[in-house]
């Protein structure tokens, strides 16, 4: 049996939010199912608000298709309010979703390998 996780953790400074995401084993539909909620009910308190997230999939090892599709229609939903994604993680297929996801936000997305350095690009 696989291990599969996922950790959220939302913070709020005035009007702009900071989610973190950490995942393990595969991403799910269940787990947007707790996700987008949260990002929801944070978006829809403070709508000009803007939203950075960093993302450590550095143990992700996919997505069921349902979860793509999941990830798709929420981007689209709030691609306003994402300013920066900062994907953390550790393989070529990463960083080419990272290039493709560009495709789907506003906001920019970026691929590294290295937390330190996302976390600096990502506050700045």
């Amino acid at each position: 049996m696989s291990n599969h996780g996922l950790t959220i953790g939302l913070e709020r400074t005035s009007h702009n939010f900071y989610l973190t995401l950490k995942v393990v084993g595969k991403l799910t539909h269940a787990d947007y199912l707790q996700l987008a909620p949260m990002i929801d009910g944070a978006l829809n308190s403070a709508p000009d608000a803007i939203m950075n997230i960093f993302v450590d999939a550095s143990e992700l090892q996919g997505f069921q298709a349902q979860a793509a599709w999941d990830d798709l229609k929420l981007s689209l939903k709030h691609n306003n309010n994402f300013s920066k994604i900062a994907l953390l993680g550790n393989a070529k297929w990463q960083k080419i979703a990272a290039k493709v996801g560009n495709w789907f936000t506003t906001g920019e997305l970026k691929y590294f390998e290295d937390r330190q350095v996302a976390l600096e690009w990502l506050h700045r």
